[in-house]
C-alpha cells in the first residue's frame, strides 16, 4: 500500500450520537480513477441496523412533538449549509460517482432547492375544519407523521434523490434510518454531516452504509417485518421495487418506490430538428446514459427519420467523453461501476440475437478502440462508447429492457397514432417526451401518454424541486417525490370530532333534516 493509500480514513455509521464500525468495510473509489480511494465504510451488520432502528423510534417521541414551523427552519439551516459548501460538496460527488461537475453543481443545487421549498412548508402543515351536520359540535383534520422512515437511495444523484426522501420526512416530523448507494457513501456521510450541525436532535437521522442484497439494505428492508419501520422509501430497480412492495404490503405500510425507466422521446415530422437532436443527445448520453429518465427509444416519425439519424450520429460522434474531474467540458465521464458497466455490456449481444443493426459504438473504450472525443486514460476506470441502434421493434429486447448506460435505439414510425402506441408499448411509465410544434399532437401526446411525467419541447430527464417526481407502471407505484404532493406520503391524516353538545349525538340518526314542503308547480301557478 501506498503513502498515500495508508492514510486513507475509515468511516463509521452514524447511529443517534455515535460513530460506529463494523469488522467488515468496503472502499469509495474515484469513478474515474478507481486507483484512488476516497475512504473505507462500514458494512452494517443487521444488529447495527437495527440499533439504528430503534434509536429512531425512541427519538421520535420528541421530533413529532417539535412544532413544525421550528422543524421547517432548521430545514432551512440545512439549506444555507448545503449552500456553503456546494461546491466541495459537487466536487465530491463528480469524484465519487463520475457526473461531470456541471451536473453535480445542479445535484447538489436541487438539494437546496427542495431545503428553500420545504422551509416554509413548516408553516403551511395545513389541517381543515368541517362543518358537522349536528349541532354544537366541531369537525377537524390534522396531518399526523407516520414515525419511522426506512430510505434506501440509489448513488447515481447522491445529493439530490436523498433530499427528495429526507427533508420532507424529516419536515412532517418522522425520524429516518437511511442506507445509501454503496456506490456514494461519501457523499451520503458529508450530507448526513451537514444535516447534523443544522442542529438535527440525535437519532432523528441515523446512517448505516453496505451493500442490498445480503447486506445492510436488505437488513433495513427486513426491519418492517420487525414492525420497527412505519414507512420504507425506496429508489432502484423495479425487480427490487416488486420485492419491497411485497413485504410493505404484508405489513400493511405505504411504501414510496421510484424505480426504473424505458422512457420515449417521440420526434414528429413537424420537430425543430436541431432542438430535438441537441434534447434526444442528452436524454441518451447525459451522466453516461446512468439516469432513471434517459431516454430508451428515439421514436421517430418517418418523413424525417433520415434527416434526424444523420444529424444524430453526427452529434453522436462529435462527444466528448472523459474522466470529468480533469476534464470539464465532457458530456459524459465513466460508468459509475464495474457491475453498470457489466450489465450494460450484456446489451450488445441482445441486439445481435433481436436483428437490430448497431450504426454506431463498439463496448469498453480501450486504448486500442476509443472514439475520436474520448480524452485521458480509459484504463482508470470503465468507460463505454455511446451506442446507436435502429431496426428496433417493440417485441425486441433491446426496444423494453432498460439498460442504463450510453445506449439508445432508433425507431421508425408513421404518424402520431403509431408513435404514441410504440412509446406506450414499454413494461415502464416514469417519463417522456415529445418534438412538435403541432398543438393538437402536443395535446394528444400529454393526454395519452402512459407516464409520469412528460416534456413537450425538451428532452425526458430534469426535474424541478417543486413539481411531482414519480412514474407509473413498472415505475412506480403512484407515489410522488418533490413538491406538495410528497407530504401524503410521509404523513397521515386524522379525523377528529370534537363534541361540546354534552350529550350522545349520532350522525344520520339524530340529524335534524329540513323536510320539503309541499311541490310547487310552476305552469299552475300562472294559469
Amino acid at each position: 500500500m501506498s503513502q498515500v493509500q495508508s492514510q486513507v480514513k475509515t468511516f463509521g455509521n452514524l447511529i443517534g450520537d455515535r460513530e460506529v464500525g463494523s469488522e467488515q468495510t468496503f472502499a469509495s473509489r474515484n469513478a474515474s480513477e478507481l486507483s484512488d480511494v476516497l475512504g473505507h465504510f462500514p458494512e452494517a451488520t443487521k444488529e447495527q441496523v437495527r440499533e439504528a432502528c430503534l434509536v429512531a423510534r425512541e427519538a421520535f417521541r420528541s421530533w413529532s412533538k417539535t412544532p413544525a414551523p421550528v422543524r421547517g427552519e432548521l430545514i432551512g439551516t440545512i439549506g444555507k449549509a448545503l449552500e456553503r459548501e456546494k461546491e466541495a460538496l459537487s466536487r465530491l460527488a463528480t469524484r465519487e460517482m463520475g457526473k461531470t461537475l456541471k451536473e453535480a453543481r445542479g445535484d447538489v443545487q436541487e438539494a437546496i432547492d427542495t431545503c428553500h421549498f420545504f422551509q416554509s412548508e413548516g408553516r403551511r402543515l395545513y389541517g381543515q375544519t368541517v362543518p358537522s351536520e349536528m349541532p354544537n359540535k366541531d369537525l377537524l383534520t390534522y396531518r399526523r407523521p407516520l414515525g419511522v422512515v426506512g430510505v434506501v437511495t440509489a448513488g447515481n444523484f447522491p445529493v439530490a434523490v436523498p433530499a427528495w426522501k429526507l427533508i420532507p420526512a424529516l419536515l412532517t416530523g418522522n425520524t429516518v434510518v437511511w442506507k445509501p448507494s454503496e456506490d456514494a457513501p461519501a457523499c451520503a456521510y458529508a450530507l448526513v454531516k451537514l444535516m447534523h450541525e443544522a442542529g438535527l436532535p440525535a437519532g432523528v437521522l441515523n446512517l448505516v452504509f453496505g451493500g442490498g442484497k445480503g447486506g445492510a439494505g436488505e437488513h433495513l428492508i427486513a426491519m418492517m417485518d420487525e414492525g420497527l419501520l412505519n414507512k420504507f422509501a425506496f429508489t432502484g430497480s423495479t425487480a427490487v421495487g416488486r420485492e419491497i412492495g411485497a413485504i410493505a404490503g404484508r405489513n400493511l405500510l405505504h411504501p414510496t418506490l421510484e424505480l426504473g425507466g424505458k422512457n420515449p422521446l417521440v420526434v414528429m415530422r413537424d420537430a425543430d430538428l436541431g432542438n430535438a437532436v441537441a434534447g434526444a443527445l442528452w436524454a441518451s448520453f447525459g451522466t453516461g446514459g446512468q439516469r432513471c429518465t434517459s431516454a430508451g427509444n428515439l421514436i421517430l416519425d418517418a418523413p424525417i427519420y433520415d434527416a434526424f439519424k444523420a444529424r444524430f450520429l453526427e452529434a453522436t460522434r462529435e462527444i466528448k467523453i472523459g474522466d470529468p474531474n480533469k476534464h470539464e467540458d465532457v458530456l459524459y465521464g465513466p460508468f459509475i461501476s464495474k457491475k453498470f458497466f457489466e450489465r450494460w455490456l450484456e446489451h450488445y449481444a441482445w441486439g445481435h440475437e433481436d436483428g437490430a443493426t448497431k450504426l454506431y459504438g463498439e463496448g469498453r473504450i480501450t486504448p486500442d478502440n476509443r472514439p475520436e472525443g474520448f480524452v485521458g486514460d480509459p484504463e482508470a476506470s470503465f468507460y463505454g462508447w455511446p451506442t446507436v441502434w435502429e431496426g428496433v421493434t417493440p417485441e425486441m429486447r433491446l426496444f423494453k429492457t432498460e439498460i442504463f448506460g450510453p445506449t439508445i435505439n432508433l425507431v421508425k414510425v408513421d404518424g402520431f397514432d403509431e408513435a404514441i402506441a410504440t412509446a406506450n408499448a414499454v413494461d415502464y411509465g416514469l417519463s417522456s417526451a415529445i418534438y412538435t410544434n403541432n398543438r393538437l399532437w402536443a395535446h394528444r401526446f400529454k393526454e395519452e401518454i402512459q407516464a409520469g411525467m412528460t416534456s413537450i419541447n425538451n428532452s425526458t430527464t430534469g426535474a424541478e424541486a417543486h413539481m411531482p417526481f414519480g412514474g407509473i407502471k413498472g415505475s412506480g407505484n403512484g407515489t410522488r417525490e418533490s413538491g406538495i404532493w410528497v407530504i401524503d406520503n410521509y404523513t397521515y391524516w386524522h379525523g377528529v370530532n370534537d363534541d361540546v353538545s354534552g350529550k350522545l349525538q349520532l350522525a344520520q340518526m339524530d340529524t335534524a333534516y329540513i323536510a320539503p314542503k309541499a311541490p310547487v308547480n310552476v305552469t299552475e301557478l300562472f294559469a
